[in-house]
């Protein structure tokens, strides 16, 4: 998920162009799955000519042009190709904003965050599933990213896998240094990295993700949430509550990290891949990152699996412990040509197969959306992140639900990372943003 905002405004029609006018602007297939419905309307795509483009960014293992090669060799009149998209999902986001205002159906379809599926469907950037995929069909899936998906009671992506932020940790240093377990609360993993840094020499206690971007984003209110903050009221979307003594503790513990020496101050610059090496390159104790990062121990010159281990997120003083909800979905797009779209319907039902995904598990240690796959015998073997699943998706807390939330992230990332690197107290930065968030919240469709 890595994810920096770049671009925060553009140009149409002469006049500047943000996210918030962006949102005022307008409104192998699944066991026993048929293809229901209409296409939706389509446009702007021309003629189809049997290949369809999947917009996804950066997949570390491989495992996704694996996939997609597989599911060419199975179809004759159908090809699916990969069009790489930016890594960074802000910068991934403003491609498909240009796209759409252009009525461009040239990506037929679209890999996305869990947050974008309101964004897009209110404008009716992307076409509605709800007859394709069916109730019975979203059964079979976790709760969860179906809900993120949904829109005024229709679906419009289908998911594909989840995410949940964990503790990586090594734990030949941890059982070397005589601790029982890994960190539960913030200041035991201060208090760990510290001993092991010392003892070991290891050059970094702790890494995570801390740049201006939406998985800085994530990680600050991973702070904020584990201390009992929060940023809007949940029985009013228009109230914002992030001024609060819990929020200030939040990222009071996360700059702590780097003013205490555990964590580089040049964490404030890392995305998910600058995290990578300085842990599975053996220089870091813990990183905080998604599950997908267990899939590269091993490979190239990092360490080897067996002497890394994963868990929950260590818990704040009088919290509890909270994980980033993330993950993506497929989208498709409403400018495509209706031909198109049928095509895309087909990959997407390929992709999030029970057969698929379990492939897509295992190769590249992703968390499957599909209910039963969290039985299967040898993802729970294979897939660390499997096991703790249950309890870190019982402590996944989503990023605020709100029409405007890709303004609110934009200035939630800034904050963060100014009390983060020391141009802003924790202080000044929620009282920033107590004023920010209200001043964008006030100006939401209603």
């Amino acid at each position: 998920m890595t994810r920096k905002f770049y671009g925060k405004t553009s140009m149409l029609g002469g006049r500047r162009f943000n996210r918030r006018d962006f949102l005022k602007m307008g409104g192998a297939g699944l066991a026993g799955a048929t293809l229901l419905g209409a296409a939706g309307c389509g446009g702007g795509g021309g003629s189809f000519n049997g290949e369809i483009t999947v917009g996804f960014g950066r997949e570390a293992s491989g495992t996704l042009q694996k996939l997609i090669d597989q599911f060419n060799k199975q179809n004759n009149d159908i090809s699916a190709k990969w069009r790489v998209m930016p890594s960074d999902t802000g910068q991934y986001f403003d491609q498909l904003r240009t796209q759409f205002q252009a009525q461009d159906g040239s990506l037929t379809l679209i890999g996305g965050d869990v947050i974008w599926p309101a964004q897009f469907a209110a404008n009716s950037y992307i076409i509605d599933l709800s007859d394709r995929f069916t109730e019975s069909m979203r059964s079979k899936f976790l709760q969860g990213p179906v809900e993120s998906n949904t829109y005024e009671g229709n679906v419009y992506g289908v998911p594909w896998f989840t995410d949940a932020g964990l503790l990586y940790y090594r734990k030949d240093l941890l059982e070397k240094a005589g601790f029982s377990g890994p960190p539960t609360t913030w200041d035991e993993l201060k208090e760990q990295a510290q001993q092991i840094m010392q003892d070991e020499g290891t050059k970094f206690g702790f890494v995570f993700q801390g740049a201006e971007y939406e998985g800085g984003t994530v990680n600050g209110l991973e702070y904020i949430n584990s201390y009992g903050g929060s940023v809007l009221d949940p029985n009013d979307a228009s109230k914002v509550t992030i001024d609060s003594p819990e929020s200030v503790a939040g990222l009071e513990a996360q700059r702590s990290m780097v003013s205490d020496g555990v964590a580089p101050q040049a964490v404030s610059t890392y995305a998910e891949p600058e995290c990578e090496a300085p842990f599975l390159g053996g220089d870091a104790i813990f990183c905080r990152n998604w599950p997908y990062m267990y899939s590269l121990a091993g490979t190239e010159n990092f360490i080897d699996p067996e002497m890394i281990d994963i868990a929950p997120l260590p818990a704040g003083e009088g919290g509890e412990s909270v994980s980033g909800l993330g993950g993506w979905n497929f989208f498709i797009n409403a400018f495509a040509d209706p031909e198109a779209q049928d095509a895309a319907w087909e990959f997407v039902k390929f992709m999030t197969a029970p057969e698929q995904q379990k492939f897509y598990s295992l190769g590249g240690s992703y968390l499957p959306t599909l209910t039963a796959l969290y039985d299967d015998a040898e993802i729970k073997e294979s897939v660390p992140a499997v096991r703790l699943a249950g309890e870190a998706l019982k402590n996944t807390v989503p990023r605020p639900v709100s029409p405007v939330y890709s303004d609110m992230s934009l200035q939630m990332a800034e904050q963060f990372n100014a009390s983060l690197g020391g141009d802003a107290s924790p202080q000044e930065a929620i009282s920033s943003l107590q004023t920010e968030l209200q001043s964008i919240a006030d100006q939401a469709p209603s």
